[in-house]
């Protein structure tokens, strides 16, 4: 718990970009400090990754994990690098193992199109794209990764493990997030699934329909993975907040940042019932990496998300005003034509953008 209206941060910048997004976002947060008030983050670096591996033989050492435990908010670069592999050649992804060993069951990917990005659908309908997916974490296609199971040179096979806890709490978490949205006076929830093929999924979807019962004054609807991905293209905007399975969210969040921008506009938080942990969707880039190129965009939704986040479980009101401070700066700042990233062939890049966003707070 905070004390003193001070908030302890563990800050884990990791590879490529990411400490160079979590850099502009730290002068961010700082400058937010400073024209709110009433608050203090106290930030600690803490190594995890790639090159923590390289170095240390571990990507998430003890240390780092315990401080992340014992903070009031986990802020999070990018991690890991695609010529860094464990033994059984998967990349290296310590924020799964947090996710896991914190409990952090929600992952929470808010998809909201901004006034002056360059659109991905001519519909101008796009312009009212917002939506949220609640993708579950803890289970799924991914439950092996704590645990894998035996492999030979004749076949491998993935677990997708269900249970009735992870899916009732994740759906509850859903349910209560669509309400306090209320989008347009009718909130909605989308249960995504392959629910007529696979007997996990079908399970996952009965669940929801008896945790829908108990919330009904938010309206319940269902989609099949494959059909959800044509109409996230075709009418996205018709979408409020939906909840997925494991890798069937880390799919589709990935699909609806490509309608709002792209990943460097895409935040995410990863959160429990005891902890919070906010990073940028993207990856760590090391293509563009040290040259300046990075938008850090996605890193400060995440900041404000955790600002958000604290301000909320604590009842902690300059919290809240700082996150709303931060998302009007970004917002303005590209509705006035600002903030122009690279990616879009706008000539910003880290500092240029951090500056835009600076001069708004």
């Amino acid at each position: 718990m905070p004390t003193n209206n001070e908030f302890r941060i563990a800050v884990l910048p990791g590879d490529g970009i990411g400490a160079e997004v979590t850099a502009a976002c730290l002068e961010v947060l700082q400058a937010l400090e400073t024209k709110v008030g009433g608050y203090r983050l106290a930030s600690a670096h803490h190594d995890a990754g790639a090159v923590c591996y390289q170095e240390k033989g571990t990507d998430l050492p003890d240390e780092t994990f315990r401080a992340s435990e014992e903070a009031d908010a986990v802020l999070l670069g990018a991690m890991g690098l695609p010529d860094v592999r464990k033994k059984d050649g998967t990349e290296i992804n310590p924020q799964l193992d947090l996710r896991f060993q914190l409990e952090l069951y929600a992952g929470v990917r808010p998809i909201k199109a901004m006034k002056g990005v360059p659109p991905s659908l001519a519909d101008p309908r796009a312009a009212d794209i917002d939506m949220v997916i609640i993708r579950e974490q803890t289970e799924g296609l991914f439950i092996d990764i704590r645990a894998p199971r035996p492999q030979s040179d004749v076949e491998v096979s993935d677990r997708c493990l269900i249970t009735r806890k992870g899916t009732e709490r994740v759906v509850d978490f859903t349910f209560d997030l669509a309400r306090k949205r209320g989008k347009d006076g009718a909130p909605r929830v989308t249960c995504v699934d392959k629910a007529n093929v696979l007997h996990s999924m079908a399970f996952f979807r009965k669940v929801f329909d008896e945790r829908a019962a108990a919330h009904d004054d938010v309206a319940a609807d269902h989609a099949y993975i494959d059909a959800l991905a044509l109409n996230l293209v075709r009418k996205p905007w018709d979408y409020d907040v939906m909840v997925a399975e494991n890798l069937l969210g880390d799919i589709i969040s990935d699909l609806t940042a490509g309608l709002i921008g792209g990943m460097g506009l895409a935040p995410s938080a990863d959160l429990g019932d005891d902890h919070g942990l906010f990073q940028p969707c993207h990856g760590t880039a090391p293509d563009i990496a040290g040259q300046g190129l990075a938008n850090p965009v996605a890193m400060f939704l995440s900041a404000a998300m955790m600002l958000d986040w604290l301000g909320e479980r604590h009842g902690h009101g300059p919290c809240l005003d700082a996150a709303a401070v931060l998302n009007r700066a970004i917002e303005d700042g590209f509705a006035s034509g600002d903030i122009r990233p690279a990616e879009f062939g706008g000539p910003d890049g880290t500092a240029a953008i951090t500056k835009a966003v600076l001069a708004r707070i």
